[in-house]
């Protein structure tokens, strides 16, 4: 072993960062099953329905960020710390009580209050007569999808990064795609797509459930009782990030229902439909970005106690591959729009929005996993105010572009406020926590990465000429052999021996 590649010793960290984030990202490749059965649900149901089912998606996802009252970032703060099982067990029984009993309670109130909120929502004329029965139903998705992220929550807070594999490609995507397919056949309209949802929610439940049990067994939890203490802990380390946490689905969920309110009828469900098909698209790069905050927010709290260099090292590797892996998949989604958007019925208005959104994803994903760290090592109130001016500055944004660009306004306030935020995260974690930011050699993969984009994007214009699946594949074909040689001359020696197998089998 030669004295480049010689382990140093944040070497065993950035190790279990990558066997974590290899088995991460496996779990986050449902979020690709989930932009490609988006196509099959606007050609089953149509462009309208489809927005409308954005749409009530959108607010399930926003109530449950703020009725789940923090816990799933509370988890990745307290668990990894408790190591007797009697207060893990604790801790997990603090957090499912705290993140679904508020649910439930809000559940039965939409239920009940249906038929005053269902005039509020934009729809096509044939999906109005069914609105308030679709409201009535779909309210019980938030039990159910606050059980989920718990669940998992808890799960990844025990450093056990792999179950999600299944839970997340298997049923939340795949069950959702086969019953909508076979309410389809039945005849069903929106509420066929409303019940495969909820289908599949019930099935990722049970089993978010069971993984919890792996871990921190549920008859333990459901003996012990939690402390005073505990809760307080629970519920205000829960709160103290629940403002940033709902600010965060602003940016992302309410953008689409935004999107419903500014066009009457069906022009509004049509509008909600073409904005979370872009955003679904630009979320691929997502999986970069998550798959190290997810890996690092658990590893950096287990250290908090420790040495500084280890994160430092930890934050380094993750942004090395990331600029790599994310910039390079950016550039590709960009490229490739117009063939990605022909999948979908009707949808080609959506591309600016595509644009400006992959953009700011591909921003955040470079930067790493800052905000990550930051919840879980500094200081409580920081992500709040950083989301805060990270608001206003969105809601400058889209006061300044909807005179010149009305129907992308709403993606670039949502891009600069996504931006702001990070940054805001970098600079503190370098003044408050001692992280720098930009070591070396990060000049020189950001480098690296910028080229490969301008390879991806002369081999786009070249096959500009051809029909739209032959540039999708180039595109495709692109991607993955500049992404290899981005890996291959862009990570360090250390980097490549972190990835252990998956770094030999690729060569790299």
């Amino acid at each position: 072993m030669t004295p480049e590649t010689t382990p140093d010793a944040g070497h065993a960290a950035r190790r279990r960062a990558a066997k974590g984030a290899s088995s991460v990202a496996l779990s986050r490749l449902g979020n690709v099953v989930d932009v490609v059965s988006q196509p099959v649900y606007t050609w089953l149901f149509g462009l309208p329905t489809y927005g409308l089912y954005q749409v009530l998606w959108s607010l399930v996802n926003i109530s449950e960020n703020i009725f789940d009252l923090g816990t799933t970032s509370a988890l990745q703060r307290i668990l990894p710390r408790e190591t007797e099982p009697e207060l893990r067990a604790a801790v997990v029984r603090s957090a499912l009580l705290l993140g679904i009993l508020p649910n439930v309670g809000v559940a039965l109130l939409v239920s009940l209050a249906a038929p005053w909120i269902a005039p509020l929502i934009n729809a096509a004329p044939a999906d109005l007569p069914r609105l308030i029965l679709a409201i009535r139903l779909f309210a019980w998705a938030l039990p159910l999808w606050a059980t989920v992220e718990v669940g998992t929550s808890a799960v990844r807070a025990c450093h056990a990064f792999g179950p999600e594999v299944r839970l997340r490609l298997m049923w939340e995507q795949l069950a959702r795609l086969t019953a909508a397919f076979l309410f389809w056949l039945l005849g069903f309209g929106l509420i066929g797509l409303l019940l495969a949802h909820l289908f599949s929610l019930t099935f990722t439940a049970i089993m978010a459930l069971r993984l919890v049990h792996r871990y921190v067994p549920l008859g333990t939890v459901v003996r012990v009782r939690a402390s005073r203490a505990m809760f307080h802990d629970m519920a205000m380390s829960g709160l103290s990030v629940l403002p940033a946490n709902i600010l965060g689905r602003v940016f992302s969920d309410v953008a689409t229902i935004i999107a419903n309110l500014l066009a009457p009828g069906a022009a509004g469900a049509k509008a909600a439909g073409l904005y979370a098909i872009a955003r679904k698209i630009s979320s691929v790069p997502q999986i970069v970005r998550q798959t190290f905050s997810y890996v690092l927010g658990p590893i950096a709290a287990a250290s908090v106690r420790g040495d500084r260099a280890t994160i430092q090292g930890l934050y380094d590797f993750a942004v090395r591959l990331s600029l790599l892996l994310a910039l390079p998949t950016c550039a590709t989604l960009i490229a490739a729009g117009p063939a990605l958007l022909g999948l979908f019925k009707d949808a080609e208005g959506a591309l600016p929005i595509l644009a400006i959104l992959t953009v700011s994803r591909g921003v955040e994903a470079s930067v790493g996993p800052a905000s990550a760290i930051q919840q879980v090592i500094g200081k409580r109130r920081l992500p709040v105010y950083n989301s805060l001016v990270a608001l206003l500055f969105s809601g400058v944004a889209l006061f300044l572009a909807e005179p010149f660009l009305p129907e992308a306004s709403i993606a670039l306030a949502v891009a600069t406020g996504q931006v702001v935020v990070v940054w805001l995260s970098i600079g503190q974690l370098q003044r408050q926590e001692g992280l720098r930011m930009f070591e070396p050699p990060f000049a020189r993969t950001l480098m690296i990465a910028l080229a490969i984009c301008a390879g991806i994007g002369l081999i786009a214009t070249v096959a500009g000429h051809f029909s739209l699946k032959l540039q999708g594949l180039a595109g495709f074909l692109a991607w993955a052999g500049l992404i290899w040689v981005g890996a291959k001359v862009g990570l360090t020696a250390s980097d490549k021996a972190a990835l252990g197998k998956a770094g030999r089998k690729l060569r790299l």
